[in-house]
């Protein structure tokens, strides 16, 4: 019995969030309420964990702000995030990159093998920038005119 109540209130709470996972850098779009007014402010920044599963599915992004960390852990079915932006795939080993905590300057940025790849809560489907292929064509022979010298 408790098991088809979960379920509801699962399914009542659940949004159609995109794939994240760690290594990605991210953009929350989270929305803050300062006295009557409330906007939206976005947070970019790395995922270094994800925990539970389901409605309990909590997020920990990173970033780093005028020299200092700031971590901001939320729930993704949390109401006062309004939207999640994938803006790069990161490829790491671990479930968990803490590490990543100790590393300062360009090094807290760094993680391997980026991917640029955009991920949002509106358009599920991932839309990865295409390369331009350019087709070679064939060069014709500049012929010789009077102005320039043989030698």
């Amino acid at each position: 019995m408790d098991i088809k109540i979960s379920q509801t209130i699962a399914e009542k709470y659940s949004k159609n969030r995109p794939d994240v996972k760690v290594g990605d850098t991210v953009k929350l779009h989270v929305r803050i309420k300062e006295g009557n007014k409330e906007r939206v402010q976005i947070f970019e920044g790395l995922v270094l964990a994800l925990k539970g599963a389901g409605i309990n599915r909590m997020i920990t992004v990173r970033k780093i702000s005028t020299g200092v960390g700031v971590e901001r852990i939320i729930p993704l079915a949390s109401p006062l995030l309004d939207k999640i932006e994938v803006i790069k795939r990161g490829k790491v080993r671990q479930s968990k990159i803490y590490y990543m905590k100790k590393r300062i300057g360009k090094k807290a940025l760094r993680i391997g093998k980026l991917k640029d790849i955009y991920l949002t809560d509106s358009a599920p489907e991932a839309v990865v920038p295409e390369t331009a292929e350019t087709e070679v064509v064939a060069e014709m022979p500049v012929e010789a005119t009077a102005e320039t010298p043989k030698e």
